[in-house]
């Protein structure tokens, strides 16, 4: 027909022709837009009516037998001008698909165990009813395709493994829904049965709870948890409550989790009470919460699981004990329980009543701090070594309390105070071979709140640079969480561990001279 308008005597039908496109362009279109579908989902999903796994390829042959494949074809060779749109609409509708979230049974059905297989047609095991229930409810709610990480992935694939796990926070997000099954949870339970399931207690779930945009807690019978049909249980001010005191989460970071506007210290807290069966998993659970992607090897242990991982994202004060293999790292999750140090908050008229003594008597010392501190790199690891920027006091005098593991210590323009460690400082004595060190770690966006983006300093001394410059040298007379450190050999030094954070405070801002801000290598 298209030839024939295409060929045709008079203008006005020519024109018409126009109006249609061949279906050999149709379909390209189609194909693309698949494509890039699919390229942000699992490569392989289960048909949740038929039950079957199916990879790539076969959910593109299931969408070219399909109703809504016939039909978009045929509106696409009609409505030009609308058909971009309109394939968009309808792949997108047809390869949404939903994830399951859950705690692992004794026994799960794997990939081996289901591929060219049914679920339906498979024995009523514990894990195979799951399994068959999820999909059935998934088809329920009219998705199609669904995806759980028990048979969905290749375990014995190396490479398929490593793939997915530093992709699983992806596929979470961009899932339509993800199903929560709470198998110790039943109809008659009272509410708060939500925040005592031991779903809240695993590893894996953190980053299942935190990346989806739409999720639903089904209890043990696969009814909504508190009869509650609703959409999104992330909206539902009940639950939310109940996942709020389980996990210390709070209402915004569960509806809009953004791995980017949460600091590292807070999701590691988040995550210092939950286990895993693989202790490797501690760490690797946590690779789409802060954004970052390493290769997944399991075998290495824990220790250097979380090492590996908090070279990657820690680039704060947030350490409490020391890993086996390296010094300034440590050795458990469990470290994070704490929260961090924060100093109580200056109001604005105490801020400026500084700014006012400042701008009187320490000028000179404000601008100076200001550019020392400015031109300071972030804190990285190279070579397993941390270079940390910091503000150095010298420790002067350390005295043992009497036989217990809590020392009085003295610093250079500090208050006393006191340190608990396990550590022997016995040997520190005057004169000494050895040099101690007491650090305030220095990161201008995380650890100086009120530190403006770096400036430059190539602008002119104006008000504007000033009142910053003052405004950053008020907060330093702020009590601080201070680091312990041991001079070892060269520029190197190591952490001496304590068993509770260390508060310092200076005497007073001239305290503070520009030699002791420096970037020193921690082993």
């Amino acid at each position: 027909m298209l030839s024939k308008l295409e060929n045709a005597p008079d203008t006005q039908t020519r024109k018409l022709r126009q109006q249609y496109i061949d279906p050999s362009e149709a379909e390209r279109d189609i194909q693309v837009t698949i494509k890039a579908q699919l390229d942000d989902a699992p490569d392989r999903l289960l048909n949740t009516f038929t039950g079957r796994l199916c990879n790539r390829e076969g959910q593109m042959d299931a969408f070219k037998t399909s109703t809504e494949y016939k039909e978009l074809l045929s509106s696409t060779l009609v409505h030009v001008d609308l058909r971009m749109e309109r394939i968009k609409d309808v792949v997108e509708t047809y390869f949404r698909y939903v994830t399951l979230s859950h705690r692992w049974e004794e026994k799960e059905p794997l990939l081996n165990d289901i591929q060219g297989k049914g679920v339906d047609e498979l024995n009523s095991v514990v894990g195979i009813v799951k399994l068959q229930s999820f999909c059935k409810t998934a088809r329920a709610a009219e998705h199609r395709w669904g995806w759980i990480d028990t048979c969905c992935i290749d375990q014995t694939n190396n490479v398929e493994l490593q793939t997915s796990l530093n992709s699983m926070f992806d596929w979470y997000h961009t899932s339509a829904l993800t199903m929560v099954y709470l198998s110790d949870v039943s109809r008659s339970s009272n509410p708060g049965a939500l925040a005592r399931s031991a779903w809240n207690t695993r590893g894996w779930t953190l980053p299942e709870l935190l990346a989806p945009k739409v999720i639903r807690f089904y209890q043990n019978d696969w009814t909504p948890y508190l009869n509650d049909h609703s959409h999104n249980h992330k909206q539902s001010d009940a639950i939310v409550q109940e996942l709020k005191d389980a996990t210390g989460i709070d209402a915004e970071a569960l509806a809009n989790f953004s791995c980017r506007k949460i600091n590292a210290r807070k999701k590691l807290q988040w995550a210092s009470t939950r286990v895993t069966t693989k202790q490797e998993d501690i760490a690797y659970s946590l690779f789409g919460i802060f954004g970052v992607q390493l290769p997944v090897l399991y075998g290495e242990k824990k220790e250097k699981a979380l090492g590996r991982f908090l070279e990657k994202v820690v680039a704060d004060s947030s350490w409490v004990t020391s890993a086996p293999w390296t010094g300034c790292l440590p050795a458990d999750i469990a470290s994070y329980k704490a929260p961090p140090y924060t100093p109580p908050s200056l109001s604005e008229h105490d801020i400026q009543t500084s700014i006012s003594l400042l701008r009187q008597t320490a000028m000179d010392l404000a601008l100076k701090l200001y550019d020392l501190l400015d031109k300071l790199k972030a804190p990285r690891f190279t070579n397993w070594r941390l270079r940390l920027p910091c503000i150095a006091f010298r420790v002067t005098a350390v005295k043992r309390i009497q036989d217990q593991e809590i020392y009085e210590v003295e610093a250079s323009g500090l208050h006393d105070l006191r340190i608990t460690t396990k550590d022997n400082l016995s040997q520190f004595s005057l004169p000494t071979t050895h040099t101690f060190l007491l650090v305030r770690p220095c990161n201008r966006y995380l650890d100086l709140p009120g530190f403006a983006e770096p400036s430059g300093l190539a602008e002119s001394v104006d008000s504007k640079l000033s009142d910053r410059a003052l405004r950053l040298t008020a907060r330093l007379a702020q009590p601080f969480g201070a680091f312990l450190l041991e001079h070892q050999h060269g520029t190197a030094y190591k952490r001496i561990a304590s068993d509770h954070e260390i508060i310092a405070r200076v005497k007073n801002l001239s305290s503070i001279i520009p030699d002791m801000v420096k970037t020193l290598e921690i082993l």
